[in-house]
């Protein structure tokens, strides 16, 4: 690796991801490796941008709104709107994963419940005879 180049398996070490999964993004335009013949060599920029999508995905972004997050990525007065763009998604996440906390801690409750009475039951001699 040099520090402006990384290979495919250099980048699939690094992060921890397939060369299916690099070449996928490739396929979606969210990472452009440049070509030499057969060689898929990533930048800085690549390595940067696969970073984003990851914890993107780690958050469960959709590709979608990774991609509007990447196009927006820049310095100066685009960093900004990045900002603004990032906070929009990011607070509609998190409000989505807040309902489905939510909405597992009343499944565990009444899945604890369920539980507790099958185990009433079968403690109870009376039950087990039936």
């Amino acid at each position: 690796m040099t520090d402006r180049f990384m290979t495919i398996r250099e980048m699939c070490d690094a992060f921890d991801v397939t060369p299916r999964t690099l070449r996928f993004y490739e396929s979606k335009e969210l990472l452009s490796p440049v070509r030499e013949g057969q060689k898929r060599l990533f930048t800085r920029r690549d390595r940067a941008r696969l970073k984003l999508i990851l914890r993107g995905k780690r958050f469960g972004f959709s590709l979608e709104e990774i991609r509007q997050l990447l196009d927006l990525y820049g310095p100066g007065p685009r960093r900004r709107i990045q900002l603004e763009k990032t906070r929009e998604i990011a607070g509609r996440r998190l409000d989505e994963l807040k309902a489905e906390r939510q909405a597992l801690s009343t499944a565990i409750a009444d899945l604890e419940r369920e539980i507790g009475l099958v185990e009433q039951s079968l403690a109870d001699p009376e039950s087990s005879a039936a």
